[in-house]
Order: structure tokens, then sequence, then C-alpha cells
């Protein structure tokens, strides 16, 4: 007479983090209490489970128990009483039709101490390779479970949890990935605040102060130190703005533009160079315009792209070399040039030029962050225009054009 053992004094430990998971992963897959059904109904067999087999543990996922064994998801059976154990060690599924009838498995202590006489079990794996535990079914009465139909249907079931839980696995994967750069996003926030005002503001009471002490009675000495003072802050200046706008445009809200009508650009571009030829006074900036027709155009915003390709061309030309500057306008277009005599950029190099971070030659600690011809060429391309460069062993010219 077969007798059955029923788990009355089942172990329900304590999970941690990682089973825990495990379970819930397992229970978020709506498929395996069909499976499950399935599996039962299929082979009659009472008693049906996913098990998480680890090198310590055996544990219930998820179970479908006809018979009254016990189990419910979360019990735990002590690993070295089970064949799943051995499973784990293999790698390899164990089929059993009747114990009794079975020489490998007749005396073997798991159904002598549990009772049965069917067990199918086929190993899980994720798609990394690694051992998540056991598709397994048992029974008190004899089964006819070596059948072709029968094992293939454990091994596909078997690959289509192993399928779901590489599913849940890039869910989870995507959801901390988002997390991430949620939280990077409320940084770079932060960042821009702390650039746009708290670093902004007081640069620029360095700037107003070293200006206003440029115009009193000093000393060589104490005139060259406020020079100092007062080019440094102006860098300084260009750099946040630059940080700002790259910060903005990786957000995805781009170049801000305030566009408007007849916009005084001889005035703008004659600024710039008035500040930038207070800073290089030894050197020589040719200026020509033809601007005829006005201009409709974010005047800051052409400054600020003004500024950076002369300061590029101050930095990086030949210092005896003219810096040469055109801007001309007509009916329907705007185009600005800055020439400097220098070296010549390779072509390879030209073609990357316009990306975030890409500098150009470093002279005397006076490169920056490699962000000044990107932002340029993203306000050009925000005004519906191009930024474009040309450079020969004679000279290197820089081209808006709206």
């Amino acid at each position: 007479m077969l007798t059955f053992v029923k788990i009355n004094r089942m172990v329900v430990p304590t999970l941690s983090k990682d089973i825990q998971k495990d379970i819930q992963d397992i229970s978020n897959i709506p498929v395996i209490p069909r499976i499950l059904e399935v599996i039962c109904k299929t082979t009659g067999m009472g008693f049906a489970a996913v098990a998480r087999v680890t090198d310590q543990k055996w544990i219930a996922c998820s179970v479908r128990d006809e018979i009254n064994f016990g189990l419910v998801p979360g019990g735990e059976l002590e690993l070295e009483t089970t064949i799943c154990h051995e499973i784990r060690q293999s790698g390899h599924g164990v089929i059993i039709d009747h114990v009794a009838e079975d020489p490998l498995f007749l005396n073997h202590h798991t159904p002598l101490q549990y009772g049965f006489q069917s067990y199918i079990s086929m190993p899980i794996y994720r798609k990394d390779g690694t051992f998540f535990g056991t598709l397994c079914a048992i029974d008190p009465r004899p089964a006819r479970l070596k059948e072709f139909q029968v094992v293939e249907m454990f091994k596909l079931y078997s690959e289509l949890i192993s399928f779901h839980l590489q599913g849940l696995d890039r869910v989870d994967l995507a959801e901390l990935q988002l997390k991430e750069e949620r939280q990077a996003l409320k940084l770079r926030e932060q960042f821009i605040a702390i650039l746009g005002h708290d670093l902004r503001n007081p640069l620029g009471a360095v700037s107003i102060s070293a200006q206003m002490i440029l115009r009193q009675p000093l000393d060589d000495k104490t005139r060259k130190l406020a020079e100092i003072v007062k080019n440094s802050s102006f860098r300084m200046k260009e750099l946040i703005e630059n940080v700002l706008d790259f910060a903005r445009a990786d957000q995805g809200s781009g170049i801000a533009l305030n566009i408007q009508e007849n916009q005084p650009i001889s005035e703008l571009l004659q600024e710039v160079i008035t500040e930038l030829q207070a800073i290089y006074p030894d050197r020589i900036i040719d200026y020509e315009e033809d601007l005829a027709f006005a201009v409709k155009c974010d005047g800051s915003r052409i400054t600020q792209l003004f500024s950076n390709l002369l300061g590029n061309a101050l930095t990086h030309g030949d210092k005896n070399g003219v810096i040469k500057v055109q801007a001309l306008s007509g009916a329907d277009f705007f185009q600005l040039s800055v020439s400097n005599e220098g070296k010549r950029i390779s072509e390879e190099r030209i073609a990357n030029l316009f990306q975030p971070y890409v500098r150009g030659e470093e002279k005397n600690g006076s490169e920056g962050l490699g962000l000044g011809l990107y932002i340029c060429s993203e306000i050009a391309k925000a005004h519906g225009g191009k930024l474009v460069v040309s450079s020969d062993d004679q000279e290197t010219c820089f081209r808006l054009v709206l």
C-alpha cells in the first residue's frame, strides 16, 4: 500500500530580500498558475510547483496543490531532502514514473521521506546561464512521465519561465535606470541653479569691482593684478554661460531664443570687439561690416556666439597675425565670419569640432571645457542657420550663415 507524507511542519523561514524578490517575480508572471494547472491535468499528478533552489535553500515560489501536500509560496524544504538539490548540481532533469520500480531511486532518501511514487523536475536557468530553480511535480501514485510529449512540455515551460524572468530583469533594469536618470536630472537642475545664481552673481561683483579699481590711479603692479582679475572674471563668465547652455540643451530644452526685429547688430558686435580688445591689447582685430539690411535674431545669443568665436581666434590664432571679422546682411540673409592666421585644422578634427567636450590646441592653460563651439553651433541651429568652418595653411575661418 502506498503511503504519502503530508508536510505538516513545513518550514516558513524569514526570507532574504533576494529570495523575496524571486518569489515576487514568479508571482508577477501571470501564465505560471496556468502552467501548473496544465501540468497537473496532463500528467494526472496532484502537486506542481516552481521552486527557487540555491546552494543552501529550496523555496516554493508558486504552487498548485491538489493532494494537500502542505506547501505554500514561501515555504521551505530542507535542501538536502530534495532531488532538486541534485538537479542543481548536475544541471539535468530527473524523471521517475514509479519509484518502487526504479532501480536508481528505489531506496533514495527523498521519496522515502515524502512518500511520493512519481516525480518529474526540470531545471530553470536565467538567460545569463545562472541556475534559478526547478519546475517540478510529484504524486503518491505512479504516472507515465517519460513519454516524449510530457518531457518536451516540461522543457518548454521551463524555457518559457526563463524567458519571463529575463523580461522582468529588463523591466527592473529599466526602472533602475529611470530612477537614476531622475536623480541625475534633479542634480542637474540643482547644478544649473547654482551656476545661474550662486556663481554668476558673485562673479559679476568681482568683475564690476575690478573695472572700478582700474578707473583709479594705480601703480603698474596693482594695475596688472586688476587686469588679471577682470580678464579672468570675463573668462569665467563665458565658461559659466557655456555650461548653462549645454546643461539646458542636454535636458532637451535646447537653446532658448528671444528673437526680435531690427537688432542693433553693429553695436553688439563692436561691444564684443571692444571688450576682447581690452583683454588682448596687443592683437589686431580688423572689423568690416556691410549691414544695409535689418537683422531679425536674438541679439544676445549672436553676441554670445561672436564672443566665443572671437575669443577662440585670439586664443588659438597666430599671436602676430590679424583677426579678420566681417558682418554682412542682405534682404534674406545675415553672415558673420571670424578668421585668424595660424596652424591648419585637420579634416579629422573639423569633423568633430562642433561636438561637446572637443577642445582646440591647448595653450598655456587657456583651454576651455570644449563646449564653446558646440554652443555656437546650437545657437546657429536654433536660428535656423548653420555654422561652418574652413581651414588651410594660411587661415582658419568660422562663418555663421542665417
